[in-house]
């Protein structure tokens, strides 16, 4: 009798981009390098004193480019963060009352921050499903929102897996061919079940003569079941841009949308997704409501079991109340704090390597873990693997020992993404955030310990958004809100420096 060994399949081989210009410094402090070189030897031509004049100045310019911390931000990029948290503090913009008692018309609950403008409007698909599409105005932006149910790994062949995985990246790569896609995010919330769905689905098939006994074990199941029981949630956000020059009316985008979404859901039920369906406006409203006040989570699945629905609209899904501080975010009956990502796993990790960190966390109330993506067009992609491997073959053969060792690794991740992507795979950047919810800010430090648990099992190595916790917390929020597309400096300058 022989036994076959069994082989499970193992991914990776991401890569931090790599920034043009010498080591640390980037392309603009390579230019201030040899910038200041060339004028510096000018200047000695007419004195030592005007050449050091020069020299010194360039020197403090360029230090503070050069000296990074291990998630890559130099000194001016930490600067501009705090000098920016400070104006926001001394503004008030860290506090947020709406409602009746604000000083805003209309006494809404509008959403804080950088949702305080979006707009909800319907449509109708080509099957004639409504979905919600928010309008993002200080960009000219359009999210849809899809649901799915994915059917998990328990009980699943490898070979099945291997396959899900397969098909999800060619529905990332096919992003990247959707005209004015901006980017796209997938949001997995847990939270623990509130047994109101469960309740709404025995008690009222009880029959009234039933024994008593068995009227008191459905009883004390719908009791008991939620303490050991979660609820969990998956929403994929697809973000549009109009392209530059045109002028489209809002219902033409609609249009246009309503064209796209059928193929979409498709293409996620192939990549294991499950039955998947678009969030209608309301939808999208319950789910930020329930993010900025958790304790109402039961009243709205209470509300939509027995009527359907809650009628509530996105000017209402906003906090009554909301405080950021350095490392957390008040709001309602809630205390968020997010965190992350800096550095992805490095080497091969196996299919679960997220598992831990997506399913719920023991004493939080809610949690997020939000995959951000920004697919690259076939173009850029081809110049950005060239130079990438390029860049890998020269540092492979500039150094000696472990350098040259680690170096060497780099060139063969090099080279199998570029003929990968010769062979039309598709090239595509990601992060990750994590919002994890309390009831209290005394909660936090036990949540920051599970955080950094669940995280160091996953070989994931994050950080505090601390300073921008009010930002972070709508980037992990199913609405759309991309991180490039909200900085004052535009994100091809931002990889310069």
């Amino acid at each position: 009798m022989s036994t076959e060994a069994v082989t499970h399949p193992t991914y990776g081989n991401w890569r931090r981009p790599r920034r043009p210009g010498l080591g640390p410094l980037g392309l603009v402090g390579t230019f201030g390098v040899f910038g200041g070189l060339v004028i510096t030897l000018l200047a000695s031509l007419i004195s030592l004193y005007a050449a050091l004049v020069v020299l010194v100045p360039t020197v403090l310019f360029l230090v503070p480019l050069a000296v990074r911390t291990q998630d890559g931000r130099n000194v001016y990029q930490l600067l501009a963060l705090r000098v920016g948290w400070r104006r926001r503090r001394a503004k008030g913009a860290h506090l947020y009352v709406s409602g009746p008692l604000s000083a805003r018309p209309g006494g809404r609950f509008r959403p804080p921050g950088l949702l305080n403008k979006v707009t909800v409007s319907d449509g109708r698909d080509a099957y004639d499903r409504p979905f919600g599409v928010l309008h993002h105005p200080a960009r000219n932006l359009y999210t849809i929102v899809l649901g799915c149910d994915p059917d998990g790994g328990s009980l699943v062949d490898a070979d099945q897996v291997d396959v899900w995985v397969a098909l999800w990246g060619e529905w990332l790569a096919r992003l990247a061919h959707e005209p004015g896609l901006r980017g796209a995010s997938v949001v997995v919330e847990t939270a623990p079940d509130t047994g109101t769905r469960l309740a709404h689905e025995v008690l009222p098939r009880i029959h009234p003569d039933a024994p008593d006994a068995a009227r008191a074990v459905m009883e004390e199941v719908v009791e008991r079941y939620p303490t050991a029981s979660s609820e969990m949630h998956t929403y994929v956000t697809l973000t549009y841009g109009v392209p530059p020059g045109q002028r489209l009316k809002k219902e033409d985008v609609i249009a246009d949308l309503a064209v796209r979404v059928p193929g979409l859901l498709s293409g996620l039920v192939a990549a294991g997704g499950g039955a998947a369906y678009p969030l209608t406006a309301e939808r999208i409203a319950e789910v930020v409501r329930v993010a900025y006040d958790p304790a109402v989570a039961a009243d709205v699945l209470n509300a939509r079991a027995r009527h359907g629905g809650t009628g509530l609209e996105w000017d209402d899904a906003g906090p009554a109340a909301a405080v950021e501080t350095v490392g957390s975010y008040q709001h309602d009956s809630g205390v968020s704090r997010t965190w992350l990502m800096t550095l992805a796993p490095r080497g091969t990790v196996r299919s679960s390597v997220l598992r831990g960190m997506l399913e719920a966390a023991p004493g939080t109330r809610r949690k997020r873990v939000a995959l951000v993506y920004r697919p690259i067009d076939p173009a850029t992609s081809a110049r950005i693997v060239e130079s990438d491997r390029r860049s890998a073959q020269f540092m492979a053969t500039s150094g000696r020992g472990m350098v040259q060792a680690r170096a060497a690794s780099e060139v063969r991740a090099a080279e199998q993404t570029a003929a990968e992507e010769a062979a039309g795979a598709g090239l595509v950047e990601f992060s990750l955030m994590l919002t994890v919810t309390v009831d209290d800010v005394a909660q936090l430090a036990d949540a920051s310990v599970a955080v950094r648990n669940l995280t160091a099992a996953s070989r994931v190595l994050m950080r505090p958004a601390d300073r921008m916790q009010a930002a972070a917390f709508s980037c992990t929020l199913p609405v759309g809100v991309l991180p490039w597309e909200q900085t004052l400096i535009p994100h091809e300058l931002q990889e310069a420096l």
